[in-house]
């Protein structure tokens, strides 16, 4: 983030956030105190060239006005140092921002709280599109199977069905249940009803609602596997991001002679809030001065290699402000399908159990992430010099 953004009053170390947050705004007040001396400087500066400008002009004496020259060169050469003094301190800060950034993504990447409450809600979608999970469906489900098995050779509507079930498992798992599919098993289960004489009023009724139940299935799965089918693309790409995150992380550690063990223990594993601030600090200071020995060792090119760690830090964080936003909008979908079956007499009640566990999932997400403000403080992560 931007080092000037500096966050929000609070001060507290509660949660990563705030460490984050408190080190980005020490940044930024460093920062400020350096760039306030370095315009002081050079309004003094200037103001010193203006003053000599009209002596130089006003003068009668050769030598006076020689010295009045050299005294002018002399305070734009300590201009032009202080222009690169605070060109040093803006590289500084910014790389400085983008390690704090970088390391504090580890916590972001991988949120916890998120995947438990999201075990939860997966557990529950599961079961709401499972049929077995409804009372009389895995008692009336044998007795129809074993019905199509039997059937099955001499009728060419039951080999579809059986077909289908041997294909998916599980009638609801496979295409919506509409046309031919349909008529096949509603055929199907009107002579099962026929065959059962002895019972036929009270199997025909519960034959009928558990066909019923099973067309709704079939078409709550096909809406439901449209949204998997988005959120197996998005979890693709976290991984690949956290692969790839891993990569510029330990790129950057090396650079800071700072070794894995030592940030898994005094960072990463570290659950003392005021010592994740310390290595931070410290990290920050490591940052500075490599900047620092980088333009030292290569006066002419010590910009372009920080320069490019920089670009690689906001890339990734404007990449997982993406995934955060696509997340966002695949659970938007996942309401969408709750308010849509939550009251259908067949699936209603599950689904009303479903949506609960999704505002679990929701506000978990929502209290970790804005995908938005992700996004936008991404852009707004380095001071331009």
């Amino acid at each position: 983030m931007h080092p000037s953004s500096a966050q929000t009053s609070d001060t507290t170390l509660a949660t990563d956030k705030n460490i984050r947050n408190k080190v980005l705004s020490d940044i930024q007040d460093n920062l400020d105190k350096k760039t306030k001396s370095i315009d002081q400087t050079l309004s003094r500066l200037d103001n010193k060239v203006d003053s000599l400008d009209v002596e130089i002009v006003a003068s009668r004496d050769a030598r006076d006005k020689v010295d009045k020259l050299l005294q002018r060169v002399q305070a734009l050469e300590q201009k032009q140092q202080a222009i690169e003094e605070n060109e040093l301190y803006v590289y500084q800060a910014n790389y400085q921002s983008a390690i704090i950034n970088l390391v504090s993504m580890d916590k972001e990447i991988k949120p916890l709280l998120l995947f438990n409450s999201a075990k939860s809600f997966f557990s529950t979608l599961s079961e709401t599109a499972d049929p077995m999970k409804y009372p009389g469906y895995q008692e009336w489900y044998k007795g129809f199977y074993n019905y199509i098995e039997k059937v099955k050779d001499k009728d060419p509507a039951m080999s579809v069905l059986a077909d289908m079930v041997t294909i998916s498992g599980n009638i609801t798992n496979a295409t919506p249940i509409a046309g031919p599919v349909f008529q096949a098993l509603f055929i199907g289960i009107n002579d099962y009803v026929n065959t059962q004489a002895g019972r036929r009023k009270e199997l025909k009724e519960q034959s009928m609602k558990m066909f019923l139940l099973t067309a709704k299935l079939g078409e709550f799965n096909y809406d439901k596997d449209l949204i998997e089918q988005q959120w197996e693309i998005v979890t693709n790409d976290l991984e690949k991001l956290q692969i790839h995150y891993d990569t510029i992380l330990n790129q950057n550690l090396a650079l800071l002679q700072v070794k894995p063990g030592e940030y898994q223990q005094r960072f990463s594993k570290q659950t003392d809030a005021e010592q994740r601030y310390q290595f931070l600090t410290e990290l920050r200071k490591k940052a500075s001065s490599l900047v620092t020995a980088r333009k030292a060792a290569d006066i002419k090119n010590w910009k372009q290699p920080i320069y490019y760690e920089l670009m690689d830090v906001q890339s990734l964080k404007l990449r997982f402000g993406e995934l955060t936003f696509e997340i966002r909008g695949i659970m938007s979908r996942y309401n969408e399908l709750v308010l849509k079956y939550k009251n259908d007499p067949e699936i209603g009640l599950k689904v009303q159990e479903l949506g609960v566990k999704l505002d679990a999932m929701s506000d978990t997400f929502d209290g970790a992430f804005d995908p938005t403000e992700y996004i936008n403080s991404t852009t707004r992560m380095y001071l331009v010099n």
